[in-house]
């Protein structure tokens, strides 16, 4: 069956949208890594990919950028799929902690991390990734990658080494978190495959094909392979929701109203279940550690299909 056209002038919008706010140079990029901080402030980049497939585009689609946060939806996922949830919400909570991505508060009397998409608890999931599939770990997400972009994946090894060097917050909960017996495996291991995850390179084109595979259930647009259950999707959606936009998740809530994570690349993803994936990149962050233009994109993307989640009016429902 084919499918209905979501918005006969979706391109013409995004092409509009990326010209409109192509000149916002609002905020900064990332300093505290240094590779991170020679990103191109001007690389400005949307794309839409639908469940089935369809994409729409606008701006440097083709700019290979790191996942850096963007990838914890994506590894929670995997621990899911593979250990399975009940295990795994044993180590990670769902709660929004309110906290900035890397803080470093810990509640010691409930001993596991607030939520996977802060830094504490994508560590442990590092950890639980690490206990299942040992020195294979690392191995399995580039198999994941490869399953959702369809390309052979990529690490930016000189990100890697920046990240190395400066990733003295980073070590500093994982080693916290050991002590206070949050994560079983070695915490130099936990943390190597927590940056080597972070260092993979993507674009906004497969950005947008990861979403919507998320989208969809679990179900790749193109391929049609199943890559999550879908129990694992509703999860994860449910946790990106609540959690994704950090200590802004609530504001992003009430204007956007869809399951969403950042990066401090510039790398953004939102996902509108049963109708599309959305990916923005833009290297320049606001004060929560979002992409700016990213932000502003999504807000406008989401008011114009009429996609916030308590919205009655989704182009494709």
């Amino acid at each position: 069956m084919t499918e209905p056209d979501p918005l006969p002038e979706l391109q013409a919008f995004l092409d509009e949208l990326h010209q409109t706010l192509a000149s916002d140079l609002t905020g900064d990029v990332a300093h505290y890594i240094p590779e991170l901080a020679t990103s191109d402030p001007h690389t400005f980049a949307i794309s839409i990919t639908t469940k089935n497939g369809r994409t729409f585009q606008a701006g440097d689609v083709d700019v290979p950028f790191t996942l850096q946060s963007v990838s914890k939806p994506f590894s929670y996922a995997l621990a899911l799929q593979d250990i399975g949830c009940a295990e795994v919400l044993q180590h990670v909570n769902v709660e929004p902690s309110g906290n900035p991505f890397n803080s470093i508060r810990l509640d010691e009397g409930r001993s596991v991390p607030d939520n996977p998409m802060i830094n504490a608890g994508a560590l442990v999931v590092s950890s639980l990734l690490l206990g299942k599939h040992q020195e294979k770990a690392f191995e399995r997400l580039l198999d994941l990658l490869q399953d959702l972009t369809g390309k052979p994946p990529r690490i930016n090894l000189n990100v890697l080494q920046s990240e190395n060097s400066t990733a003295h917050r980073n070590r500093a909960i994982v080693y916290l978190m050991r002590n206070l017996n949050m994560l079983d495996q070695d915490p130099e291991k936990t943390l190597q495959l927590y940056l080597q995850q972070c260092a993979l390179e993507v674009t906004c084109a497969d950005l947008s094909m990861m979403a919507a595979t998320l989208a969809s259930g679990g179900v790749h647009p193109l391929s049609g392979q199943r890559i999550f259950d879908p129990a694992v999707v509703r999860a994860v959606l449910s946790v990106m929701y609540s959690c994704g936009m950090y200590n802004s998740a609530g504001d992003w809530g009430f204007r956007v109203g869809l399951p969403a994570k950042s990066g401090v690349s510039g790398g953004l993803m939102a996902v509108a279940p049963g109708q599309m994936g959305i990916a923005i990149y833009s290297a320049k962050l606001d004060a929560h550690g979002h992409s700016h233009r990213g932000v502003l994109a999504c807000q406008r993307i989401a008011e114009r299909l009429g996609l916030h989640l308590f919205s009655a009016s989704g182009v494709l429902r």
